[in-house]
């Protein structure tokens, strides 16, 4: 009989996350600092000109994220998911450290902007494999039935992040004079993360490779390649696509966009819309891992069937009767119902969609359908409803964009594969999934997690 596999101790589990974590507190931080870099970077005659330029290089990390994602992931599933992590977060730790201590467009002219620019394109390469890999070590390294628990902890860190770079940089601007702030006050945010790059990285030093990886490894199969994944996996990547664009639209417009909104369309305060959106954020952060330690009981596909279908019939009706009768206690009621359901979305989701995918290609798997649709439908979010709003002359046209993503996310959760409630993920690519349970013996294959498991 089989011996349930041991949970990885807690600083393994803090390790997979941390990455993530930094990524997201750079992102905010670089967003919310835009203004103050496109002055000292990108200097114009036209204010609009210098922070069009300053927003356009927060973009150019978008268009790294594929190529970055489907490197490290070939990367990761072929030299193991420890050396992807540490190369990741080194990466990351370096564009940190070159936008942190950048001198201003005044002290070096036009290698400013550019230094500014290839610190992005580094951080676009190296976040472009990071959700992927991670997520790869926390699902193989947790218990079978707590694979959505350990998922969850992935997004758990993208909610802290968000809430301490947008917490760290209010702080600093508005405890600073505007002339401190533009002559060194904007670099302490970028200087507490570049702090938290060297911890992370030797916390991953100190990683243990999981099972999953190392048997896949072991067992006879074909050289991997893109194509062959694509060929055999088509279906799953398509899969785990629909499911991103639906979790990352919801991401940039319910959660970053959502203060310009309340502003801008509904005339409330800022300090109104900002106060409403932490109080939604930190509850959706305490609430994910909620949902996936729920999924690992109900099943990851019932509970995001359940989070769009939510979406779906809650979205319109909550815009439209905010936008009746704006105030603060109708947007924060709004914030707080759909929040909810985005942490019962987030919650099973990594697991979910890492699950769709065997360990020999898993990394390159998931970085390939998540960033392409990060990338897309992520990107160029806020463009696209400031565009709906435009064109449709509707202030809750954005509502539009949302329903769209969550419409495909619900058609793509019907297509998901349900493994909850298998005992070992597939580690086999043989043209397809393989349970490993599967297996006979006389396959030949080493199993390191039977060994381990007492099988």
């Amino acid at each position: 009989m089989s011996r349930q596999k041991a949970a990885p101790p807690k600083h393994q589990v803090l390790a997979a996350v941390i990455g993530n974590a930094l990524e997201w507190y750079d992102f905010i931080v670089f967003g919310f600092l835009a203004v103050v870099i496109s002055r000292l970077f990108f200097p114009s005659e036209s204010e609009y000109s210098s922070l069009l330029m300053a927003t356009a290089t927060f973009g150019v990390g978008f268009f790294m994220r594929p190529v970055g994602g489907i490197l490290l992931g070939i990367y990761a599933d072929r030299r193991g998911r420890k050396a992807a992590l540490q190369l990741i977060i080194g990466m990351m730790t370096v564009s940190i450290a070159m936008i942190a201590f950048a001198p201003p467009y005044a002290a070096i002219g036009v290698a400013a902007p550019l230094l500014i620019v290839l610190a992005r394109l580094l951080q676009g390469f190296a976040t472009g494999g990071e959700f992927a890999s991670a997520t790869s070590f926390l699902i193989e390294s947790a218990p079978a039935n707590r694979r959505g628990l350990y998922g969850s902890w992935q997004m758990f860190g993208q909610g802290l992040a968000v809430f301490c770079g947008a917490a760290i940089t209010a702080l600093v601007t508005n405890g600073l004079t505007p002339e401190a702030l533009d002559a060194w006050g904007w670099r302490i945010p970028f200087i507490i993360g570049l702090i938290i790059g060297p911890v992370g990285l030797w916390m991953r030093r100190h990683l243990s490779e999981t099972s999953a990886f190392l048997e896949a490894r072991q067992a006879p199969k074909e050289k991997q390649s893109l194509a062959r994944m694509l060929r055999n996996h088509l279906r799953e990547v398509i899969t785990v696509m629909g499911l991103t664009v639906c979790g990352t639209v919801g991401f940039y417009v319910i959660l970053v966009y959502m203060p310009t909104f309340a502003n801008r369309q509904l005339n409330l305060p800022l300090t109104d819309a900002f106060t409403a959106q932490v109080i939604a954020v930190a509850l959706m952060t305490l609430l994910m891992p909620v949902f996936g330690a729920l999924s690992d009981r109900l099943g990851r596909k019932a509970l995001i069937i359940a989070a769009t279908a939510g979406l779906l019939v809650a979205l319109y009706p909550l815009f439209s009767w905010v936008h009746a009768a704006p105030s603060f206690a109708r947007l924060m009621t709004m914030q707080v119902v759909l929040c909810t359901l985005l942490a019962a979305y987030f919650g099973p989701i990594s697991a979910a969609m890492a699950e769709q995918f065997p360990a020999g290609v898993r990394s390159t798997g998931l970085a390939l359908a998540y960033n392409l649709a990060v990338m897309i439908f992520g990107g160029f979010a806020q463009f696209i409803v400031t565009w709906l709003i435009h064109t449709t002359g509707m202030a809750i046209a954005p509502v539009f964009y949302v329903i769209f993503a969550a419409a495909l996310g619900l058609v793509a959760a019907f297509f998901l594969i349900d493994r909850t409630h298998e005992a070992n993920l597939a580690v086999v690519d043989d043209g397809g999934p393989v349970n490993a349970q599967t297996q006979p013996a006389s396959a030949g294959v080493p199993s390191q997690r039977a060994s381990a498991q007492g099988l």
